[in-house]
């Protein structure tokens, strides 16, 4: 008998508040965690907005590590790892060590180390070598598994924007198969002025908004943020009288392969994707009560995004709930989907859909049913995530509630 996977601990740092409660207080008021950027110097880009997490310093919430020998996208994975475990209650559930792993998503990586060393450089200064033997990728999930105490197996996925969804779908794996007991699972990436440049010279910035689905959006927002989750067996979680925000009901990977940046033009690895979730976790169309979209705000991605939606769900597409939270915090990059899965875990635990923020003008080529402006509270039995990523990665979860 297939072993079923709760969600029982939820940790995020994102530009629109860190914290579980903070964070969703944000996301279903509508709030905005766009600004001017400060990591950096913008003057040399023709934008300048971006998102930052600014409530709090992730190296205040680290125990073990030192944040100063470690890059921002490291110390954002373990403090989100820290704040998912604690709320999980996971120490108490005394699973061995060896029987608890970690993975982790990312797009840029320890890319930061290498800007501050060239910054250290121009300016005269001695570079910190530390941060030089941290820039590996995978020293953001080894990181992760030292701070947390944990013995099993580590992986860092760099599928970029769809990273986070895949290394949730790694956790549900090595857990259905009897390898762990718990795993966690989530994304991180910390503003980068390389990432910030390569989206500028693509024009896909937005100057001061995001708008997902509005006729006349403008772009994304490259923002930062972290998010991770505790996956557990779910009789266990029950047994030990875990609090159970959702259970993860199927996941599906695809490539389309069809353009280093741009999506498919009919969304076939989208739709790919969504069906192989849907037939893992044995449900269809007609079960899913909302879509977390991609959802950047740039035209070929919400466009495209749609056109895979409606090819997928038919007639349902025109009605049902698709909105993105990117609206509020931008596109965080490898941590995007880790954290939208934050958000899907809690839309099916408190029966609220977050909305889509800064849609004046419906674009009529888009789903409908954006969930423009404010959040809907209805039941959700089944949330669907999608995460769409360069060269064609694209990754779908599907999050419901945890019926017996």
């Amino acid at each position: 008998m297939q072993r079923r996977i709760a969600v029982t601990g939820l940790g995020v740092l994102s530009p629109a508040g860190s914290g579980k409660a903070k964070f969703w207080r944000a996301m279903t008021r509508g709030e905005l965690g766009i600004g001017e950027i400060q990591a950096f110097d913008t003057s040399v880009f023709s934008v300048s907005r971006g998102g930052e997490v600014t409530d709090v310093d992730p190296a205040s919430l680290l125990r073990v590590l030192d944040p100063s020998g470690v890059s921002r996208t490291t110390r954002l994975a373990a403090a989100a790892a820290r704040m998912a475990a604690e709320d999980a209650g996971l120490q108490e559930a005394e699973y061995p060590p060896e029987r608890v792993g970690v993975c982790f998503g990312t797009t840029m990586g320890n890319h930061t180390v290498l800007e501050q060393h060239h910054d250290e450089e121009r300016s005269g200064n001695e570079p910190d070598i530390r941060l030089g033997a941290h820039y590996p990728y995978a020293c953001i999930s080894s990181a992760v598994s030292e701070e947390m105490g944990c013995e099993g197996p580590s992986f860092l996925i760099p599928t970029a924007c769809a990273a986070g969804n895949y290394a949730i779908s790694w956790g549900k794996e090595l857990i259905e198969d009897g390898t762990l007991d718990a795993a966690i699972v989530g994304g991180s990436d910390a503003l980068s002025r390389t990432c910030f440049a390569m989206f500028h010279r693509l024009g896909a910035i937005a100057p001061e908004r995001c708008r997902p689905f509005d006729l006349d959006r403008e772009g994304m927002m490259v923002s930062e943020g972290a998010a991770a989750l505790i996956l557990e067996d779910l009789d266990r979680a029950k047994a030990r009288g875990a609090v159970i925000y959702a259970e993860l009901l199927g996941y599906g990977l695809a490539c389309d392969a069809s353009h280093a940046t741009a999506p498919h033009p009919e969304g076939l690895g989208a739709m790919l994707a969504m069906k192989r979730a849907m037939e893992d976790a044995g449900v269809g169309p007609e079960d899913i009560s909302y879509i977390s979209a991609h959802g950047t705000g740039t035209r070929a991605n919400d466009s495209t995004e749609s056109t895979a939606v409606r090819r997928t769900f038919g007639p349902l597409a025109e009605i049902l709930p698709v909105s993105s939270i990117k609206s509020m915090i931008g596109h965080t990059m490898g941590a995007a989907s880790a954290i939208e899965a934050v958000a899907c875990a809690l839309a099916v635990h408190h029966g609220v859909i977050p909305p889509t923020m800064n849609v004046e003008t419906p674009d009529p080529d888009c789903v409908p049913n954006t969930v423009a402006n404010q959040a809907q509270h209805m039941p959700v039995s089944v949330a669907m995530s999608n995460a769409f990523a360069f060269g064609g990665n694209i990754s779908t979860i599907l999050l419901g509630g945890a019926a017996e």
